[in-house]
């Protein structure tokens, strides 16, 4: 592992650790590049704050935290400054207008709630057998892939249904079919993996073998000690292999830029 584009920081409210202390993390381990993706701040018409991403006036910061540092360590290892951030069709545009004039350089596709965060809605990894739901998030995943905006989809298996197993097949497999059809990679998350978590799951990695699908390794990042960890990666690419997956590190920074910015 040799570039990992998945890492938080403070300023999402739920992760530690200075920038600093993440890069010279990626360093130490012999990383070549290290891409930070922190929660993005969204637009909400009514004003509301979330509690787990960043706040929208701590962009700036970040951005020029990571210009910062990058400029002092381009000798050790490659920065890139990004987003993973949601796609939420009704306040999509007016976020990205905002994301875009801070000089945010890639995002990645992260749904962490299916329809958006509504009052009651359930986090996208919380048990449900709701098939509306199910259907709700692979249509905003799938929205959002088609916009060409995104470098990568982040645990794209982050959905717990519990419900009907061959619909699950059946929409899993329209999620993963129209994500590969935007030439996009699917994340194998590393701290899903390391926590036990509903996702990476082997039901959807089924459903990867099928479609030949083309993966990337994320460390999704909460702690400087999460950027690296080598057994866990091992354990991840041993996955791969057993499930004849292609996997990859060439992923495309440029969509953002080329598309909107």
């Amino acid at each position: 592992m040799n570039a990992n584009f998945h890492t938080h920081t403070y300023r999402c409210h739920h992760a530690s650790g200075t920038e600093r202390e993440y890069i010279e993390k990626a360093i130490d381990a012999g990383l070549k590049v290290l891409g930070f993706s922190d929660h993005a701040p969204y637009i909400f018409k009514d004003g509301h704050y979330s509690g787990f991403r960043m706040h929208p006036e701590e962009l700036a910061g970040y951005v020029q935290t990571l210009s910062a540092l990058r400029e002092e360590y381009k000798k050790d290892i490659e920065i890139r400054i990004g987003l993973e951030i949601e796609y939420y069709p009704t306040l999509f545009e007016d976020t990205l207008k905002f994301i875009c004039s801070q000089g945010v350089e890639y995002l990645l596709l992260g749904q962490h709630y299916a329809m958006g965060e509504f009052p009651g809605e359930l986090y996208s990894a919380r048990e449900s057998s709701d098939p509306k739901r199910l259907q709700a998030y692979v249509d905003n995943v799938l929205q959002g892939a088609e916009t060409g905006l995104f470098s990568y989809v982040a645990h794209p298996d982050i959905i717990n249904f519990t419900g009907d197993e061959e619909f699950f097949e059946s929409e899993l497999d329209r999620l993963v079919k129209g994500i590969l059809k935007q030439n996009l990679p699917l994340e194998i998350n590393l701290l899903g993996l390391a926590e036990g978590r509903n996702y990476p799951s082997h039901r959807f990695f089924k459903i990867l073998e099928k479609n030949n699908a083309t993966v990337i390794l994320g460390s999704d990042a909460h702690k400087p000690e999460n950027v690296y960890n080598a057994e866990l990666i091992e354990s991840a690419i041993k996955l791969t292999r057993h499930y004849h997956l292609n996997l990859t590190e060439n992923v495309d920074l440029t969509r953002l830029s080329s598309l909107t910015c």
